[in-house]
C-alpha cells in the first residue's frame, strides 16, 4: 500500500475508522508531538503497514485478532530522528554499515552529501551510494555534490561535476536537493558554473544547501545568502547563527566527531530567544568509533539538551525542522496520520537513548541492538582501483628546501574540534639545505602526495598544533575534498613508509612510529571506505587514534584534522597538489617567506 508520495489514503482512513484492523498498536505512551510542542500522555498509536493510521487516546477500533499490541509503559513516543547533513564516507563505511550504526540509536532518517566519493569516482560513485542508500530500512536522500572539484584551479580531483551532471542527477529517485554550495566566491561573484547549478536545482523545486566558513558577514555574506544557499552547517559562533537566520536560511548546528559547533550557535535560542524552529541538528562528519561508541543523533540531542535547550526543543531540531526544511514534513519527522510510523520509544528524554526504534512500522532495533537486515551492494573493481601514485616514494620526496638561517614561514595551525584553520607566521631556520620537523617548537611535516593521475606530484609545508613527541609518520587517502593523499610528520623517512603503505593497501589511514606501522584501517572503495563491519572498521580506526596517541598527539580526533588539512574552501591556510593556499584570498602562497 505504500510509496514515498502515498496517493491512495483510504486503508489508511478504513484503519482510523476500525474497518481494517492496524498492524500494530503501542499504547501508554507519552507522545512527544513535535508540530504542537506538547507532551501528552495516555497516547495510543495505530499503524498500518509503513504509515500511522491514527494517533489518540482511544483506538480500541483499530485492534483486530492478528494487531500486534506494544506496551510503551509510560515511556515517551518520539519521532525517529533526522541528520539534516552529513556524509557517510565520513564515518569510513558503506552506507549499508552506516545504516547498520546509526539504526540502534534512532536515526531514521538522513541528508547525505556524497561529495567525497565523488571527488575520486564522480556521478557513478554517486550513484553507487544512491543504490544502496534505496535498499536500507531507513530513510536516506541523496544531495547531488555542488563542488567537484571543490576550488577549481586551486586543486586537481579525481573527477569533475559540472551542471549538465547535476541537472541529470536531480532527476535521479531519491536524491532531495544540491548539496553543499562549498564554492562561496564563485556564489558572490557570479561565476557562470555555479549559478548554472543553483538554477537547475530552484527550476527542480529543490533544496540548495549551503557552506560558507568565512567569517565576514557583510557585504560577501550577503552576496552568498542572495544566491539562494537555504541552510549552512559552517558556523561556529553565536553571530554565525544569528545573520543565517535573520537572512532566511536554516542555521544547522553540527556536532560530530570532530566539529562541536552546537554550545556557541544554540545561545541564539537559550539567551537571545531566537525562534529555535529555525535550527536544526546535524553531524556533518562522525567517525566510525564515535558511531559505534557514543552515538548518532541521538549523541546531538543529548549534547544540545546539555547547553541548555530543552529537550522538546531539541528533538524539534533533529526531526520536524528538518523535515519541513526539506520538504517532507508530510512524510516524516512527526508523529501523526500517513507519516511513516518511524517511531521511538524513549526511557529519559534527557539522557536520550532509545530502547526500541521502529521504521516504516516494523521494530528495526531494541536495546541498542540492530533487528533489521541493512543490505550492501558488491562494489565494482573501478571502485577498489584509485590510489595512483608514479614511483615508490622515499624520505627526498618529503624535504622543504631552504636557505641556512633563520626566515619566515608560512604555517598551518590547527584547531581543535572545528574545522577551520590558522594561518600562522613561524621563525623557522634552514640547516644544511632544508627546514627540518621541530618538535620541541610543534613543527611537524604536512605533505599533499597527488594519488589521482599518478602525477608524482608532493607539496610539502608545515603544521602545527599535533603535538608530536615521537618520530612518525601518518598518511590518510581520506582528504576534503579533493582525497588526494595527505602525509603529516617528524620522520621523513616514516612519512614516506606511511605513503608507500596507503598505495599498498588502496587506501585509508596509517601511523607509523619509528618505522613500524603501530595504527591502519584499510579503506579501499575509493580509497575513503571500508567493505567491513563497522564495529570492525571502529576497532581499526581506534588503532589509528591510538597510533596519534603514541606520537604524543592528544587532540580530539586527529585523523579528522588531519584529513581536513587539504579542505581549500574553509579558511584559513590549506594544502593542495598546487601547493599551499591562502583560502582568505584564494590564491597559492609560497611555503617560506
Amino acid at each position: 500500500m505504500d510509496s514515498f508520495r502515498l496517493t491512495d489514503s483510504r486503508s489508511l482512513v478504513d484503519c482510523a475508522m476500525g474497518r481494517v484492523p492496524a498492524d500494530l498498536l503501542i499504547r501508554n505512551g507519552r507522545w512527544v508531538c513535535v508540530q504542537s510542542g506538547e507532551i501528552i500522555p495516555g497516547t495510543q498509536i495505530a499503524v498500518l503497514g509503513q504509515r500511522i493510521a491514527a494517533v489518540g487516546p482511544d483506538l480500541h477500533q483499530c485492534v483486530g485478532p492478528n494487531t500486534r499490541i506494544l506496551d510503551a509503559a509510560g515511556r515517551y513516543l518520539v519521532p525517529g530522528l533526522l541528520d539534516a547533513h552529513m556524509h557517510v564516507e565520513s564515518g569510513m563505511l558503506t552506507v549499508a554499515e552506516f545504516a547498520h550504526a546509526v539504526i540502534p540509536h534512532g536515526t531514521t532518517g538522513m541528508f547525505i552529501d556524497p561529495h567525497e566519493i565523488a571527488n575520486v569516482l564522480g556521478l557513478p560513485g554517486v550513484k553507487l551510494m544512491l543504490d544502496e542508500a534505496a535498499l536500507q530500512p531507513v530513510h536516506i536522500f541523496v544531495q547531488v555534490p555542488s563542488c567537484v572539484p571543490s576550488a577549481p584551479g586551486l586543486e586537481t580531483s579525481g573527477a569533475v561535476i559540472g551542471p549538465e551532471e547535476v541537472r541529470e542527477a536531480l532527476n535521479w529517485p531519491g536524491v532531495i536537493g544540491l548539496g553543499e554550495m562549498m564554492n562561496y566566491p564563485g556564489v558572490a561573484f557570479c561565476d557562470a558554473d555555479v549559478h548554472e547549478k543553483l538554477a537547475a536545482t530552484r527550476q527542480a523545486g529543490k533544496v540548495i544547501g549551503g557552506h560558507y566558513p568565512a567569517p565576514d558577514l557583510n557585504s560577501e555574506f550577503a552576496g552568498y545568502v542572495a544566491g539562494g544557499a537555504m541552510d549552512d552547517h559552517e558556523g561556529t559562533r553565536l553571530e554565525d547563527a544569528v545573520a543565517r537566520v535573520r537572512q532566511g536560511m536554516r542555521a544547522m548546528l553540527r556536532f560530530g566527531s570532530a566539529w562541536h559547533d552546537v554550545a556557541e550557535q544554540v545561545r541564539a535560542v537559550t539567551e537571545l530567544k531566537l525562534d529555535p524552529r529555525n535550527f536544526i541538528l546535524c553531524t556533518d562528519d562522525c567517525h566510525s568509533a564515535t558511531l559505534i561508541g557514543e552515538g548518532h543523533m541521538d549523541r546531538a540531542v543529548r549534547h544540545a539538551i546539555s547547553q541548555g535547550l530543552p529537550p522538546l526543543t531539541a528533538i524539534q531540531m533533529a526531526t520536524i525542522n528538518t523535515a519541513e526544511h526539506f520538504g517532507v514534513a508530510r512524510e516524516m519527522g512527526q508523529i501523526a496520520p500517513m507519516r511513516y510510523a518511524d517511531i521511538l520509544i524513549v526511557t529519559d528524554l534527557v539522557n536520550f537513548r532509545p530502547d526500541v526504534v521502529i521504521a516504516r512500522g516494523v521494530t528495526v532495533a531494541e536495546h541498542g541492538r540492530l533487528l533489521a537486515e541493512t543490505p550492501g551492494l558488491s562494489y565494482p573493481d573501478w571502485a577498489l582501483r584509485s590510489v595512483h601514485l608514479a614511483r615508490e616514494l622515499t624520505a627526498a620526496d618529503f624535504r622543504l628546501p631552504a636557505t641556512d638561517g633563520r626566515q619566515m614561514a608560512n604555517v598551518i595551525g590547527v584547531i581543535e574540534n572545528q574545522a577551520p584553520t590558522r594561518h600562522l607566521h613561524v621563525e623557522v631556520r634552514g640547516n644544511l639545505g632544508e627546514i627540518r620537523p621541530d618538535m620541541a617548537r610543534d613543527l611537524a611535516k604536512v605533505a599533499l602526495v597527488e594519488r589521482h593521475t599518478g602525477s608524482g606530484t608532493v607539496q610539502v609545508g608545515l603544521v602545527r598544533g599535533f603535538g608530536f613527541s615521537e618520530p612518525c609518520g601518518l598518511a590518510t587517502t581520506v582528504a576534503h575534498d579533493s582525497h588526494q593523499m595527505i602525509v603529516i610528520g617528524t620522520d621523513e623517512a616514516d612519512m614516506a613508509r606511511a605513503a608507500n603503505r596507503l598505495a599498498l593497501t588502496g587506501g585509508g589511514q596509517v601511523v607509523v612510529r619509528r618505522g613500524e606501522v603501530i595504527g591502519e584501517v584499510n579503506l579501499p572503495i575509493a580509497g575513503l571506505i571500508s567493505n567491513e563491519p563497522a564495529e570492525l572498521v571502529a576497532r581499526k580506526a581506534e588503532s589509528v587514534l591510538a597510533g596519534f596517541r603514541a606520537c604524543g598527539c592528544k587532540l580530539n580526533n586527529p585523523n579528522m584534522q588531519m584529513s581536513l588539512l587539504g579542505l581549500v574552501v574553509i579558511p584559513e591556510l590549506r594544502i593542495s597538489d598546487k601547493g599551499l593556499v591562502d583560502v582568505r584570498r584564494f590564491t597559492v602562497v609560497d611555503v617560506l617567506e
